[in-house]
């Protein structure tokens, strides 16, 4: 099912419009490479565990590589690629062929009014590698389509927030934890897979909920 699943992905990509953030021009930018590659007959997805660091708002959680707009970078995908090099040692270059973006995320502002746009490039990858993880990098984990798309692995979580315990949707992978804006990301494009558009909105419905819960109960 591997190849006729990338196939369908790779179609349903070109078909997509992702949603652009209306200030992004204003917003401080970044971008993520999510690079699939069939492996041993199963479609699979790169992710990254961040090495836990003292400052960093995303330490030792799972992620695509990627990260924050620089002046030389000419655009999203630029950055995509230099910090995948970067974080992991992997150029991609021509033969790894972008096969489409996702929907701009909101990263929630630590600094300054509006935030960050996070721009999702989507990969495909046909060839053996071998990675180098940087400082910023824990391990490497190659995690399969299937098993994100089997509704029987979703789970929850709690994040502990400024004193309060927050349940949120996640998966455990082998014992690693995929939430937040990583799972966001998966679910559209789990939702491309699906032909339907259930997953982030029961996703974001959930988060929202959750929190107004805790809100009010404060």
């Amino acid at each position: 099912m591997s190849v006729p699943l990338l196939q369908l992905i790779e179609t349903r990509l070109g078909d997509h419009a992702p949603g652009k953030k209306l200030l992004r021009r204003l917003m401080k930018r970044s971008a993520v490479a999510m690079i699939l590659q069939v492996r041993d007959g199963e479609l699979h997805i790169l992710m990254i565990k961040r090495a836990d660091r003292e400052g960093d708002p995303w330490s030792g959680h799972m992620a695509f590589p990627g990260g924050r707009m620089d002046r030389a970078d000419a655009n999203g995908y630029a950055v995509a690629v230099r910090e995948t090099e970067e974080e992991v040692g992997l150029f991609l270059g021509e033969e790894d062929q972008c096969i489409g973006r996702l929907s701009d995320l909101h990263a929630r502002p630590h600094r300054g009014p509006l935030g960050m746009a996070v721009s999702p490039f989507v990969f495909r990858l046909d060839r053996e590698v071998t990675f180098t993880p940087n400082h910023e990098v824990a391990e490497v984990v190659w995690v399969p389509l299937e098993f994100l798309l089997d509704d029987d692995n979703l789970a929850e979580m709690t994040w502990r927030y400024k004193g309060a315990e927050i349940t949120m949707p996640c998966y455990w992978y082998e014992g690693r934890c995929i939430w937040g804006l990583s799972l966001m990301m998966l679910g559209e494009l789990l939702d491309l897979v699906e032909g339907k558009k259930s997953r982030q909105a029961q996703w974001r419905r959930q988060m929202f909920l959750r929190r107004f819960r805790r809100r009010k109960e404060a």
